[in-house]
């Protein structure tokens, strides 16, 4: 058992050994830690310190005295002044405050050899296997990683080792990359499932010296676990991070120095690179190692150098920083010049050209300008240079951490081709990594895509990949692209995917038990501690625990014997050549003389590769991939009734609960395939599915679908109308169904009946005719002579086999003008009807039954009557009748025990002994034989007599299974069955509480009582009667009168005479016997009743399906059964005994409900049925396309793609909006060149060139002192300003608002150090405030403009660049606040402006706008508007265009939007005004004008008149007064009134009407 299983294993100290630290103790012999011994003086330190970084006082007395030795060596080595010591530092790493998860952790010494600690790993601490390992180089210390970089580390590599089942290795520190790759293990290992996805594995290689508190870990015993405590980290030392699964510690005798673990890293990276994916290493690539860099210092390209020269392929983070940076500057931009190695050792070699070591020294004083540039340096980087085609630069600032996994594949496969063969196929190690990945759905869109065409060769590891590692998917992949399932699975390719079965597994152990039954030795696994358990078996390697070799087809066949039973004859026999052989020490003598041999069965075929799939996947519980080989196996319900079986089986072998549970579930699924597909197939053919059922399988052994059902307790299966109407069929035989039981029983007695119509048969005609009429179901039913019939008796049999195409029943006639099939002769009529009378097992059942009662009342008589005494006084005639009766029944026992069927007589005895009822007869023969000697004899004759009493009940007991075939006594016989566990709960409980009460009250009314007979009486017989209410008052209660003599003489007691009552402690009496009645009548007998209220209704619900699955049985027995029932059964017998031994007349009824199909009938019938389960699954496919949750699926893909596509549109967003901004510059520019030209060389441009500093000059010398609104070059300085907000802001992904400058000043912290409101929230908020400002854009423009007038613009844009949430709002590659190049001059540019006044007018105005019948009106215009400075607009007129953009039935807002649109352009908008100068009203208007003063009251119409038209109206009565007056007279009066003044003042018409209008509109 691995260290994972104790994870609460004890401490390292004393008491007892825990099973961690018992597997664990052969570290300290094997591992070594280092120790500095020679104190090499370090000069920095004024001798206070070696060069190993420990003190004087550390290191050994020897060798501090050797003064002379340590003035001699200049430089330190760890080879040389260190020594080895056995380590004192392993086992389990407990962090304090953190999970309960515990790490593993081993300090080690920097020489030890890699293949120790991966088996260490692998096969002790129980780390998973990986299919790749990352190793994040650089990185390190305590420089903050950049965010970009943190998001690759999240969202890219730790999600894609998730979907790989990955090693991710770093230094596992709690600093730099290490850190943040910690966290986002954590961070996906909380968010993900345990079985969706795989496990990261975090591996921390750090050195010992460098780890912060080391001191906790030391422990010679080893720690398990040891308390680690993370405190504040000092220059030398670094806390470990909590989020690693498991740390190798590498000391190399140094404290406080970096770079002591890089060897042995790479050393392990190395050792793994070389060891298979995979099960037992089964898989069928190396594990890919990926060195991944990160930033880095000059150092790092001797550590890059070492691992390029072992083909170890990179990936280098550009922008990250150091030399990663270098390197992708070097691979990108160095000119591909022809670059030789340079060597020493020939004359005739050239190294590479001055120019380029030229270059590379330039850039390594580009990138490193504090390193001193060497020869080293830049021939390390030319040596690089040369292996760059196993480097990958990988761009994360700009590609993003998306498809991280698709870039690793990329590098991997990129690096692999360079190492491949050139006549291998350049796409295999891609598709091997896609499948050691399970990445599916790369091999499709990347390699199956129809652009490559595979060959077999290509495609037969990755399956054996596939198979033993359980990716289902890959292998339908395989199977739908070419790979041949008949030249890939041989009988050899089948046994090592045996034995590549996981040791965890059921079928491991099961296989192993057969191979050491075979081999003569017990089965022992041996653990990985036993192999450790002596060095020398660890340093030679041997440590590679596997799977056994020898595991051959016999293991599996004994296998499957074991789980299948006497259902079928045993599996691949016929390969091993082992057919005949019964005996299994035969069969394992020739078993192991052929594999001492050649074994040329290997290279041979597999018979049924799809079906011997099917039963690899099911032993192994794979859900997926056993659901995969049922589709593509043949025979789909057998086939799904034979892997219920298997798993049944397994189950009840199975302990571990959870894999116990998925067993029961994936049988229940294949049950409900075989009930589906069969359904399928009824509803399709009633006369093929019942061949189907009966019909004996090849692939499964010569099985059939009924005996398959029935071994595999499929319910659910047999309670389909389609097996029961098959049943019915042989039940009833040549008669219908419909037969009455009367009419049954009458011609039973009287069978001349028979030949009468009292009873109806099925005639042959009949059949023909029905058969004939229906419809050809499909292309295979034009030759229905070999399924047009339907099965109703199975009498003669016999003639089935010699039919050479497989006749579906014995009674097959012409259909459609086809010849007959050859058929018994014909016999007569009288001949014929009493054979269809007689042999049907109806008839045979309904004797039986009828004869057994007689039998009951024969054995009644005997006992109650005629029971004579023992010889020679009797027996009596009739109790030898009875003898006699007794005998036949013992001798059809017999014959149906040894006689029927082809098992062995093993197999058959196994199989009738299982069986309750056969139980209950053997024991009823068993009883009745006792009682017939015990009568003999004068002794035992009252015994014997007793003994045929209970026979006697037993017999009648069997009566219940002779009625289960009734329908209705049938199920409820079931529900008795069921409550009789019940009842067998309530007897316990009531035997712990009947002698509970029955010892206290015995001993409470009688003090001494020895008799035993009195005793059990009183303490078990009488306690239950009072259950029923029999309680003997005056014998328990001593106050009541009692006529029995008794005595308190023990003599006389011990002799015989009742004991007197006792007097003292007689009221406890009373009260037990409440407490027991309360208790028992109450509690007891209702929770008997409650316990049966249960499980009559769980057993009613599914009753109907119990009782047609135990029909099957009683069916199959009277089948078989002669028609004579005993004792006239003896006659069967003896014609029996005649036609098999003396006329050697082979059995018919020996292959009941067997039928063999051969040549084209066998494969029409099973194309059939492979055609009705592909219907099924179309169906059931189609139907979970429309389920809810597919639909959430495929919704689920579809946003994703669109978040893919949006992020795409993002980035070329931005781009456009670079492009956009330089435009717009160059636009600005080019207009004031032209302008400036316009005017002439004196002229002065009227608008200033589109710089900031310009503006700001010309605001200078233009403004005087204060700047106001006139300034002409104040729109060009805020438009500037707001170009530079703008500039490189990022959009959101998701969000559909439009960010501008406005949202970041929003956002802002609102408080200054002290808590006070600052300058830039009192702005913000004055402009969030105004309700005349409808968009950001005018916000932003309005906070602009406040910060100008109070002189903060400078402390505004401070504040923005100081907070965090800068780096997510701009761009470092656009964004010039993100340019510390360009911050600097503009902050002093900001500075400048807010040494001016500004003196702004920040009134806002706006005209409102109102909305009726899809015109827009004017509404209102706001003092000092421009529309009412130029009177251009009146209240009541309509906008009908702007800028040629019609808003004619317009809805509300449409006008803003085209506003929004045309913002910054000239406006040109067309109005319709609803009275002219000369005040002519436009009439259409005037209904539209009524309802708008409807809804708007306070409307007025027109502009104000003049003082003249003041004047004019006080001198002239109002129309409106003329109008108010007229209205006293009416109508007709207002114009008798108005038409004379209008003559009188000469006043137009058009004046008219616009009073009338007015008028109107007002009241």
């Amino acid at each position: 058992m691995s260290g994972t299983e104790e994870e609460g294993g004890g401490g390292g100290g004393g008491g007892k050994m825990s099973k961690s630290e018992k597997d664990q103790s052969w570290i300290p012999k094997i591992i070594k830690k280092r120790v500095c011994t020679t104190f090499v003086e370090d000069s920095f330190s004024n001798g206070r310190l070696c060069q190993c970084g420990g003190a004087r006082d550390t290191h050994a007395s020897v060798a501090l005295g050797d003064y002379f030795s340590t003035a001699i060596v200049n430089h330190w080595d760890s080879a040389q002044h260190s020594s080895e010591y056995p380590t004192d530092a392993f086992g389990e790493l407990q962090f304090a405050g953190a999970s309960k998860r515990h790490s593993y952790f081993l300090r080690l010494s920097w020489d030890t050899p890699p293949t120790m600690a991966y088996t260490l790993m692998t096969a002790h601490w129980g780390l998973p296997p990986p299919n790749l390992v990352v190793s994040v180089v650089g990185g390190e210390g305590r420089a903050k990683v950049k965010t970009w970089v943190r998001e690759v580390l999240r969202q890219g590599l730790v999600k894609a080792s998730q979907s790989t089942g990955a090693w991710i290795v770093t230094s596992g520190l709690r600093e730099g990359v290490g850190r943040c790759v910690g966290e986002a293990v954590r961070d996906h290992a909380t968010a993900a499932s345990s079985v969706s996805l795989s496990k990261v594995v975090a591996l921390g290689i750090a050195p010992w010296g460098l780890v912060h508190n080391r001191e906790l870990l030391v422990n010679p015993q080893g720690s398990f676990p040891a308390k680690y405590y993370g405190q504040d980290m000092s220059r030398d030392s670094c806390c470990l991070d909590n989020n690693y699964q498991a740390f190798l510690l590498v000391d190399d005798g140094s404290a406080g120095r970096r770079g002591g673990e890089t060897g042995f890293r790479a050393k392990l990276e190395d050792y793994i690179s070389h060891q298979r994916t995979g099960i037992w290493g089964s898989g069928s690539i190396d594990i890919p190692v990926l060195c991944m860099l990160i930033s880095g210092e000059a150092t790092m390209l001797e550590r890059v150098d070492l691992s390029l020269k072992t083909s170890m392929p990179w990936l280098v983070l550009a922008g990250s920083g150091g030399v990663a940076d270098f390197l992708s500057d070097i691979l990108e931009n160095l000119s591909a010049a022809p670059v030789v190695p340079s060597s020493n050792e020939g004359e005739g070699e050239a190294g590479p050209s001055v120019d380029l070591k030229d270059r590379v020294a330039e850039r390594l004083r580009k990138h490193f300008p504090s390193e001193a540039v060497t020869d080293k340096l830049v021939e390390r980087t030319l040596s690089i240079y040369q292996n760059r085609d196993f480097i990958t630069i990988y761009h994360g600032e700009q590609d993003g951490p998306d498809d991280f996994d698709t870039v690793l594949l990329k590098a991997l496969v990129g690096a692999s081709k360079q190492r491949v063969s050139s006549d291998a196929s350049p796409y295999t190690e891609e598709l091997k990594l896609a499948v050691t990945w399970n990445r599916v759905d790369i091999a499709k869109s990347e390699l199956f895509n129809g652009d490559i065409h595979w060959r077999y060769e290509d495609l037969e590891d990755s399956m054996t990949d596939a198979l033993i590692n359980n990716k289902p998917q890959f292998v339908r992949l395989f199977t739908e692209n070419g790979l041949n399932i008949l030249d890939y699975l041989t009988y050899g390719r089948l046994e090592s995917l045996y034995r590549s079965v996981a040791g965890s597994t059921l079928a491991y152990h099961l296989l192993q038990r057969r191979l050491a039954e075979r081999q003569g030795t017990s089965c022992s696994t041996h653990s990985l501690a036993n192999l450790l358990d002596s060095p020398a078996k660890v340093s030679d390697g041997s440590t590679q625990s596997g799977p056994v070799k020898e595991i051959s087809l016999f293991e599996v066949s004994r296998v499957l014997e074991m789980l299948m039973g006497d259902v079928c004859q045993p599996f691949y026999y016929t390969a091993l050549g082992l057919q005949g052989i019964r005996s299994n020490r035969r069969a394992l003598k020739r078993v192991s003389k052929l594999l001492r041999g050649e074994c040329v069965y290997r290279d041979k075929r597999c018979l049924f590769p799809w079906a011997s799939l099917f039963i690899w996947a099911v032993l192994q519980n794979r859900s997926e991939m056993a659901a995969f080989f049922w589709e593509m196996a043949g025979e789909p319900v057998l086939s799904a009734l034979s892997g219920c079986k298997m798993l049944r089986e397994l189950s009840k072998l199975e302990s571990e609960t959870e894999t116990k549970l998925s067993m029961k579930e994936m049988a229940q699924k294949f049950e409900n395939l075989a009930h589906d597909v069969f359904a399928s197939c009824y509803q399709s053919s009633e006369s093929r599915s019942f061949t189907l059922l009966i019909r004996k399988s090849p692939v499964w052994c010569g099985t059939t679908c009924l005996q398959m059902g029935m071994a595999a307790d499929a319910r659910l299966f047999f309670s389909h109308d389609g097996v029961q109407s098959l049943l019915s069929q042989i039940w009833w035989g040549d008669m219908k169904r419909s037969t009455e039981v009367w009419k049954h029983v009458l011609t039973f007695f009287c069978p001349v009946l028979c030949y009468t119509d009292l009873i109806s048969f099925r005639e042959h005609e009949d059949q023909q005719q029905e058969e004939a009429e229906k419809p050809n179901e499909d292309a295979l039913g034009r030759d229905n002579s070999q399924y047009g019939t339907t099965v109703f008796s199975f009498s003669d049999i016999k003639h089935i086999e010699s039919d050479t195409q497989g006749l579906n029943s014995p009674r097959s006639a012409t259909i459609r003008g086809t010849s007959p099939s050859p058929r018994p002769p014909k016999r007569p009529f009288v001949v014929s009807r009493w054979r269809q009378f007689w042999f049907a097992p109806v008839t045979s059942f309904l004797g039986n039954v009828l004869m057994y009662f007689l039998f009951l009342l024969l054995f009644a008589y005997v006992l109650l009557v005629d029971f004579k005494p023992q010889p020679p006084f009797g027996p009596a005639i009739s109790e030898y009748v009875l003898y006699f009766w007794v005998f036949t029944i013992v001798c059809e026992e017999i014959r149906e025990t040894f006689f029927v069927g082809t098992m062995t007589w093993r197999q058959r005895v196994r199989l009738y002994i299982q069986d309750v009822w056969i139980k209950c007869d053997l024991t009823a023969i068993s009883l009745f034989i006792i009682g017939l000697i015990c009568r003999m004899f004068k002794r035992s004759h009252e015994f014997g007599r007793a003994v045929l009493c209970v026979d006697y009940m037993v017999f009648t007991l069997r009566l219940i299974h002779i009625f289960a075939i009734h329908k209705q006594l049938g199920p409820k016989i079931i529900i008795v069955g069921k409550m009789m566990k019940d009842v067998f709960f309530f007897l316990f409980f009531l035997g712990v509480w009947l002698m509970a009460y029955g010892v206290a009250n015995q001993a409470l009314i009688y003090s001494y009582d020895p008799r035993p007979d009195r005793i059990f009486r009183r303490v078990f017989y009488r306690p239950y009667l009072h259950i029923f209410g029999q309680i003997p008052v005056e014998e328990i209660d001593v106050g009541k009168e009692w006529d029995m003599p008794c005595t308190d003489n023990v003599t006389l007691i011990e002799a015989g005479d009742e004991p007197c009552r006792s007097q003292y402690g007689n009221w406890l009496v009373v009260i037990l016997l409440v407490v027991y009645l309360l208790v028992t009548n109450i509690l007891l007998i209702n929770l008997l009743i409650a316990m049966f209220s249960y499980t009559f209704n769980k057993v009613q619900e599914r009753s109907d399906v119990y009782w047609k699955f135990q029909r099957y049985n009683l069916i199959v027995q009277y089948h078989s059964r002669p028609s004579l029932a005993p004792p006239f059964i003896i006659l069967s017998h003896l014609l029996l005994f005649i036609k098999r031994n003396i006329r050697k007349v082979p059995s018919v009824k020996i292959h009941h409900f067997v039928l063999q199909l051969k040549g084209k009938a066998a494969n029409r019938l099973m194309t059939w049925e492979t055609i009705q389960k592909e219907n099924f699954l179309t169906a059931q496919s189609k139907i979970q396309r429309g389920s809810d949750s597919e639909r959430l699926k495929r919704m689920s893909v579809k946003v994703d793609n669109v978040l893919k596509q949006l992020t795409e549109t993002r980035d070329l967003d931005h781009r456009l909006r670079a492009l956009e901004t330089e435009m717009e510059y160059c636009c600005n520019a080019l207009s004031w060149i032209v302008d400036t030209l316009a005017q002439g060389s004196v002229g002065k441009p009227t608008r200033p060139p589109p710089a900031f500093k310009v503006c700001l000059l010309n605001l200078q010398s233009d403004g005087g002192e204060t700047v106001t609104d006139s300034n002409p070059h104040l729109a060009s300085c805020c438009e500037l300003l707001e170009l530079i907000l703008r500039k490189g802001l990022q959009q959101p992904i998701l969000s559909l608002v439009h960010r501008d400058h406005w949202q970041c000043f929003e956002q802002l912290p609102q408080q200054d150090t002290c808590g006070r409101l600052c300058a830039l929230s009192l702005a913000v908020e004055q402009a969030r405030v105004c309700r005349k400002l409808l968009t950001a854009q005018g916000r932003g423009r309005y906070l602009l403009r406040l910060a100008l007038g109070r002189k903060v613009l400078p402390q505004f844009i401070t504040h923005l660049l100081h907070t965090p949430r800068i780096l997510e709002w701009y761009s470092p590659a656009s964004s010039i606040l993100r340019n510390e190049e360009f911050v600097e001059p503009f902050m002093s540019l900001l500075l400048v402006l807010s040494q001016m006044e500004f003196k702004l007018d920040m009134e806002v105005r706006v005209k409102i706008l109102v909305y009726l019948s899809g015109r827009v009106f004017v509404l209102e215009l706001l003092p000092g508007s421009q529309a009412q400075v130029d009177t251009f607009l009146c209240p009541g007129d309509i906008i009908d265009g702007i800028n040629g953009i019609s808003l004619r039935n317009s809805r509300t807002g449409q006008a803003g939007l085209v506003l929004s649109r045309l913002k910054g352009c000239p406006l040109s908008i067309r109005v319709l005004r609803w009275r002219d100068q000369d005040g002519a009203i436009y009439r259409p208007l005037i209904k539209l004008l009524r309802a708008l003063r409807v809804e708007n009251p306070t409307l007025q119409l027109g502009p104000a008149y003049s003082q003249q038209s003041a004047n004019e109206d006080r001198q002239h009565p109002s129309p409106s007064q003329c109008l108010k007056e007229g209205r006293q007279f009416g109508g007709k009066e207002v114009l008798q009134h108005a038409i004379p003044q209008v003559l009188q003042k000469n006043l137009p018409s058009k004046v008219l009407e616009a009073f009338l209008l007015e008028d109107a509109l007002n009241t």
